[in-house]
């Protein structure tokens, strides 16, 4: 019972700080949510505007699978864990969200029993530690709930009350923060190179507009039923990439953000010409799906292009976070869209977290 009342409160404390602190670092929480839907629910939880039937989705199959590792650790290791220290229990719980996260993103959920590999495609691994890492911390509570109302230590009351106490006060400042972020006061820029920086969002933000007109027309034509869900989410992560990046320069240079030339267009790599969207507008439904993938391919190559100099920059630290997920997803989507599944896709989605410079 004590595991179980901890496990709800857990995965609860990693639902809201991943819910608030996901912009913070260039996530759209929403888009995450409907991916992690996907894992149980497959391609019907896709959309390009994330539904609130998938997001809750999301976050039910989130909080089962924290609360899930909970029951793990203190019920059946509960022989060597459920007497343990406060302190002990937080040493060992941090290992525990390594081990734990490590599972879902290389075994549980591309492998068996799931054999999804969106997921971990789409998802470079620190996102899941960092998710696991809040749950576990969480952990050392449970010197406290095994114990009968008034009969625990005082020792472990003081602790846990103190515990409970600076948990709130974290989502009280994360909150805060995230209250401010949304109408366009993130915390300051602190890069180095300010000029680089907005070359990049710049860039970026013209380079998804493209991306996003080629997934709609991807999601309208595809043949493969697969391949048309899959072009769906290319919408859906590059709009809330997209509405970061507009965010982030509004809070950072309070200006609106200048469009890019036709210039600028024509050396982005990547970018494709006027004349080859018009065709992939008009080609044959017979040869669409190879045509597509090719062209969005490309698009992909160009954007892992961009984001890696991002990468290895001086910047924002936000801004390189984001582009270290930015890189990892679109090498991931034309992993995708070439069909991996299994091993394979493992093995593909952990060399695109770590290799650089992607032709």
């Amino acid at each position: 019972m004590a595991a179980a009342g901890l496990g709800l409160i857990s995965s609860t404390f990693s639902t809201i700080v991943s819910q608030l602190f996901a912009a913070r670092i260039g996530r759209d929480a929403a888009v995450d949510w409907m991916t992690v839907a996907t894992i149980p629910a497959r391609d019907w939880a896709i959309s390009a505007e994330p539904s609130w039937s998938a997001i809750l989705a999301g976050i039910a199959f989130h909080q089962w699978a924290d609360f899930s590792w909970t029951l793990v650790f203190f019920g059946v290791l509960g022989r060597w864990t459920a007497d343990l220290r406060p302190l002990t229990i937080l040493l060992l719980a941090l290992p525990w969200a390594v081990f734990s996260s490590s599972m879902e993103w290389f075994v549980l959920v591309p492998l068996f029993p799931f054999w999804q590999p969106l997921f971990t495609l789409q998802q470079p691994y620190w996102i899941g530690l960092l998710v696991h890492a809040t749950s576990a911390m969480m952990y050392p509570l449970f010197a406290r709930l095994r114990w009968k109302s008034g009969a625990a230590p005082d020792r472990d009351v003081r602790f846990t009350n103190a515990w409970i106490s600076g948990a709130f006060a974290a989502i009280a400042l994360i909150g805060t923060i995230a209250l401010f972020g949304g109408h366009g006061y993130e915390p300051r820029w602190v890069g180095r190179d300010r000029n680089a920086d907005q070359t990049y969002i710049r860039h970026m933000t013209a380079h998804h507009v493209q991306g996003i007109e080629l997934a709609r027309i991807g999601a309208e034509r595809a043949q493969d039923p697969h391949l048309r869900k899959l072009a769906t989410l290319m919408i859906a992560s590059q709009t809330g990439e997209s509405r970061i990046f507009e965010n982030w320069w509004l809070s950072w240079f309070d200006t609106e953000m200048p469009d890019c030339s036709a210039e600028e267009r024509t050396t982005m790599p990547g970018m494709l010409t006027p004349v080859e969207m018009r065709q992939i507008r008009t080609v044959s439904s017979e040869r669409f799906d190879a045509i597509f993938v090719e062209a969005m391919t490309r698009h992909h190559k160009g954007a892992v292009k961009m984001a890696d100099g991002m990468w290895h920059s001086r910047g924002d630290p936000r801004l390189r976070i984001m582009a270290h997920a930015i890189r990892h997803g679109q090498q991931g989507e034309i992993a995708l869209m070439q069909g991996m599944v299994g091993a394979v896709a493992v093995r593909t989605a952990f060399r695109n977290m770590l290799s650089d410079n992607v032709n």
